[in-house]
């Protein structure tokens, strides 16, 4: 079976092993076919060998978190992240990934009217203790929000869709603290419903290719686009290789993460006394392997907290992985105990994420978790706790 990868990315490979440590799902099984070397090994295999899809080539194709670690460790640059995503996308072209009941849910995510009653719903379960744990559903979902509202044009705030619908709270810190800064904030609301990651996710390219020219058209390109959900901010960044045309390479260049957005404008925020709390910050894959803008949460946070701790594990992954946790929960809780056991060894008394994912699934798990903004913005309101 082709399955329509680069075969010049395909070959930068020269299986020397050096991702193995970094990646997940090979550090909790010690199975090679469940790394990134071994699933590059089945690649080459399928496309160029013609060899069958056994349910062990799957199981490899689909256990994988999609986290990209594995990236910044090759010291050949193997783009990893656009080998995987060819297969799953010609996966699920050919109907072997991603079944219907999957792509009807996320069909829901760009229609923000039934995301939000579908969330409400899903809430009044949750409070009737309906939802099972292995949803990997740890934020108190809202019954009502609320209201965004545009205090200006200097910069876009991008609010997605379930994160939007779950964790408005976030959108709304990090509004406040780009006006504290100076900025006039357009949140973007029904306007960009979806950014397409997750449809990414699924090799569903069609989808995220869609979606990604609709949110060009409609922000002007006159001003940034500051996105505080870390796995948006790696998909809407790699819209020049997912579109493919100059007027989406550029678009990418205004997105910016909004820790990376306020590194850049530190001298605008207050000085104000810090919240008084020890936190140890989690980077979510997609911020420190794709976007690779982690070191900006340290800049900004170090000013407003008074304790601030590094975990022990190199940036492992949670485990969540978008719709991993669902898809794969076995191989997601295994990964998520080792970073429960690196946090438990920090004794932190909140853990900063800056992705809905990742805090949603570390505090199904009995984690405390905030997102970054949500401490700087604490600080900002006067707050001296958490």
């Amino acid at each position: 079976m082709n399955l329509h990868i680069n075969s010049e990315e395909l070959n930068a490979c020269v299986q020397c092993g050096l991702c193995l440590s970094s990646c997940p799902t090979y550090r909790v099984s010690g199975d090679e076919m469940l790394s990134p070397r071994g699933r590059i090994a089945l690649m080459r295999q399928v496309q160029l060998e013609d060899a069958p899809l056994t349910n062990d080539v799957m199981r490899s194709f689909e256990t994988c978190v999609q986290c990209r670690a594995c990236e910044p460790a090759c010291p050949s640059v193997v783009p990893y992240g656009h080998l995987m995503e060819a297969t799953r996308h010609t996966l699920a072209l050919k109907g072997k990934i991603s079944p219907w009941w999957q792509r009807w849910m996320l069909s829901l995510l760009n229609h923000p009217r039934a995301l939000r009653a579908g969330s409400v719903l899903l809430a009044i379960a949750q409070r009737m203790h309906l939802v099972p744990k292995r949803a990997g559903i740890g934020v108190r979902i809202p019954l009502r929000r609320s209201p965004l509202v545009s205090s200006g044009r200097d910069v876009y705030l991008f609010t997605g869709c379930v994160m939007d619908a779950w964790q408005r709270d976030v959108h709304l810190a990090a509004q406040r603290v780009l006006e504290a800064a100076g900025f006039g904030v357009t949140p973007t609301v029904d306007v960009t419903p979806c950014c397409g990651a997750l449809h990414q996710h699924a090799g569903l390219i069609e989808k995220t290719r869609s979606m990604a020219t609709a949110m060009m058209s409609a922000l002007a390109p006159d001003a940034p686009i500051i996105v505080d959900s870390a796995g948006c901010a790696a998909a809407m960044k790699e819209y020049g290789h997912i579109v493919g045309t100059p007027a989406a390479l550029e678009f990418s260049q205004r997105v910016y993460d909004v820790q990376e957005f306020l590194a850049l404008h530190l001298d605008k925020l207050p000085e104000v006394a810090p919240v008084e709390a020890r936190v140890a910050i989690q980077d979510p894959c997609h911020l420190r392997h794709v976007q690779r803008v982690h070191g900006a949460t340290r800049t900004v946070l170090q000013r407003y907290v008074t304790d601030m701790v590094e975990l022990d594990d190199d940036g492992l992954c949670c485990g969540a992985g978008g719709a991993y946790s669902l898809l794969q929960p076995e191989m997601a809780e295994q990964i998520r105990d080792r970073k429960l056991k690196s946090i438990t060894r920090a004794l932190p008394d909140v853990v900063a994420s800056a992705n809905p994912g990742c805090s949603s699934y570390l505090a199904a798990a009995g984690v405390r978790v905030c997102h970054p903004i949500e401490l700087v913005d604490a600080a900002l309101r006067g707050r001296r706790s958490v």
